[in-house]
């Protein structure tokens, strides 16, 4: 019976180790994008999305596609933008996650929520996906 308990035991703590491996893998896909956009690397942002990926939004109450290397295209090397952005959450199985990730835009006054799709590629997790909308700060 012990040995049994400590055998789940192990499983248990085996399976967290694995979890947490993937879990800061997937943060770290993240990062590349939030610092990649703040910071003026493209190559970071091209390192965080898979190049099929299209972000998408809704403008004047219509839905606007964006492609992913126009959006990488926009990027200025070396021109810092003044852009705040966190994680907000991440949930995963798999090789499937999903994340939220909040961006402050002070200089527009803006939150802007995104809603990022990831799919682990070739051992390497990819942002395939992007849903983004905003807000102005509170008055």
């Amino acid at each position: 019976m012990r040995t049994n308990f400590l055998l789940i035991l192990m499983l248990f703590v085996l399976q967290n180790v694995i979890a947490q491996t993937e879990f800061e893998k997937i943060e770290a896909c993240l990062l590349n994008y939030l610092e990649g956009t703040a910071n003026g690397e493209p190559e970071k942002v091209s390192k965080a999305f898979h190049e099929d990926l299209n972000l998408y939004h809704v403008k004047n109450d219509s839905l606007v596609t964006w492609f992913g290397k126009d959006y990488i295209g926009n990027i200025e090397p070396g021109k810092k933008s003044n852009r705040i952005g966190r994680i907000v959450n991440i949930d995963f199985e798999g090789n499937a996650a999903i994340a939220k990730i909040e961006i402050l835009m002070p200089r527009s006054k803006r939150i802007y929520t995104d809603y990022l799709m990831l799919l682990k590629v070739h051992g390497q997790w990819k942002i395939i996906h992007k849903v983004f909308t905003y807000r102005l700060y509170p008055e």
